[in-house]
């Protein structure tokens, strides 16, 4: 397995107030250029759900709007790693992103992570750093499908809605 490189850059701007982090972008993410871009993936659906917009077209600058309208912003832990696929479970030799300069050119207040081993990932590497823990929303990937039909899903993800006002 060769070790990858995170390719994008974070989506912020100084007036972004909540941060979102996948734990690495998928292989279909990295082929589509931007985060979240298996089509299979519910990210923006769920966000746009819990946020009371419609869902932004499947384009880079759409989505880009999308979330600075909203003062949502998109990373993810890690900077580098080893991972099989998709498979979260498969990283190994492993590199945290730095948020404490993002930190201080936003407004941002509260982070979350989707799924459990970004916020396992965040919270024993970056939060230090960062200065505050992540809090956990599942994941929006198709291998979570059978959770995201229970009532708690979007409960959880309207901590994000909540964050914001």
């Amino acid at each position: 397995m060769a070790l990858l490189t995170h390719p994008f850059e974070p989506v912020f701007d100084a007036r972004s107030r909540v941060l979102i982090l996948g734990t690495f972008p998928s292989p279909r993410s990295r082929a589509a250029g931007f985060y979240y871009g298996n089509p299979q993936n519910v990210f923006w659906k769920t966000l746009a759900e819990v946020l009371g917009e419609t869902e932004p077209e499947a384009d880079i600058a759409a989505r880009k709007e999308f979330l600075l309208r909203n003062h949502v912003a998109v990373w993810d832990v890690l900077r580098s790693c080893e991972i099989d696929g998709a498979d979260d479970n498969s990283i190994r030799n492993h590199a945290p992103n730095l948020f404490r300069p993002l930190l201080a050119a936003s407004e941002i207040r509260a982070v979350f992570t989707t799924g459990k081993k970004a916020t396992e990932l965040f919270n024993a590497l970056a939060a230090g750093e960062a200065g505050m823990a992540a809090a956990y929303l599942p994941s929006t990937s198709p291998a979570n499908r059978a959770r995201q039909r229970a009532p708690e899903y979007f409960e959880m993800w309207r901590a994000v809605r909540a964050a914001l006002d």
